[in-house]
């Protein structure tokens, strides 16, 4: 299914880049919450919350600022929240000031930075808004039924086993379990697989090419219910138990909303970067980087 794993969200540059071709923390605030209150009334962006040597700070500046990922502030309350940031933007602001007296902003090294900066938002903002017009609900919708209707049925397997070190050791703990013993209470007793030994063995659902291949065509050649004789892998040696099998479920729109949002999102995104790039007019002065020349080959004997 052509749909990218759930990332959290970066500038929209960064979402392109790792797009395939096809800080403050509250830890200490968060321990003397309050359960949250009402939602307040909407507050106009204009209004002033704050004056720092006459210029002032408004709810617009302060929105930008809890937009900052390295200001997240979860399990803090709107009041709370409100009250840092506004404490922050008085300090941005004081230093900002400091730092301007002092001619930080005329040095070359600072308008460099200024001017990536600029570039870099601006392209987040641009990419965000194009993209907000390509990820749909129609266009969700419709990506994921063409999914869904390319998908081949898989089957999955829901299977117990035990693993020992060597055959004979299998075939006993084989003959035990299909003389009537519980297989779960011996696979705690003697399989040496530590994560699923607690467990009576289980090792829930899966596909056949999450195992190895000695393991899954026994499994998925065993009838329901029945037990293997000793299989070899890799690991050891296996007595395996069928419990169920059934065809793989398809998930439903609304579990995979998210990522499908997120892949057209991030296509629609990689598309206008390229689009961008063939219709600019693009020189690169600097030299090409040397690639070394692959080592001569060498013959075995």
């Amino acid at each position: 299914m052509p749909i990218l794993p759930t990332l959290r969200r970066a500038s929209a540059l960064a979402l392109v880049l790792s797009l395939p071709a096809t800080a403050w923390t509250a830890s200490a605030w968060a321990q003397t919450t309050t359960p949250a209150a009402a939602p307040a009334p909407a507050v106009s962006p204009e209004t002033v919350v704050a004056k720092v040597n006459g210029t002032p700070i408004t709810q617009g500046d302060l929105t930008v600022a809890g937009e900052d990922p390295a200001l997240s502030l979860p399990g803090v309350d709107d009041a709370q929240k409100k009250n840092l940031l506004v404490d922050y933007m008085i300090d941005l602001k004081v230093g900002a000031q400091a730092a301007d007296a002092a001619k930080i902003g005329e040095t070359p090294d600072f308008k460099r930075k200024l001017a990536y900066f600029r570039d870099k938002l601006l392209l987040d903002e641009y990419l965000d808004r194009e993209a907000k017009k390509a990820a749909t609900p129609e266009a969700a919708r419709a990506l994921y039924d063409q999914t869904v209707k390319a998908m081949k049925p898989e089957e999955e397997v829901h299977a117990r086993h035990i693993l020992v070190d060597n055959e004979g050791d299998a075939r006993k703990i084989a003959e035990r379990i299909k003389g009537g013993e519980d297989f779960a209470k011996v696979a705690a007793e003697a399989s040496k697989d530590p994560g699923s030994k607690t467990e009576g063995g289980d090792l829930g659902w899966f596909t056949k090419e999450r195992m190895v291949a000695p393991f899954a065509e026994a499994a998925f050649k065993l009838p329901v219910g029945q037990v293997s004789d000793p299989v070899k892998t890799q690991f050891g040696w296996h007595v395996i138990k069928v419990e169920e099998k059934r065809t793989k479920p398809i998930p439903g729109f609304e579990e995979m909303k998210e990522q499908v949002d997120q892949y057209l999102t991030r296509k629609a995104q990689q598309d206008l970067i390229l689009k961008l790039r063939e219709g600019a007019k693009v020189e690169r002065t600097d030299a090409a980087p040397a690639v070394a020349p692959p080592p001569p080959e060498t013959k075995k004997p």
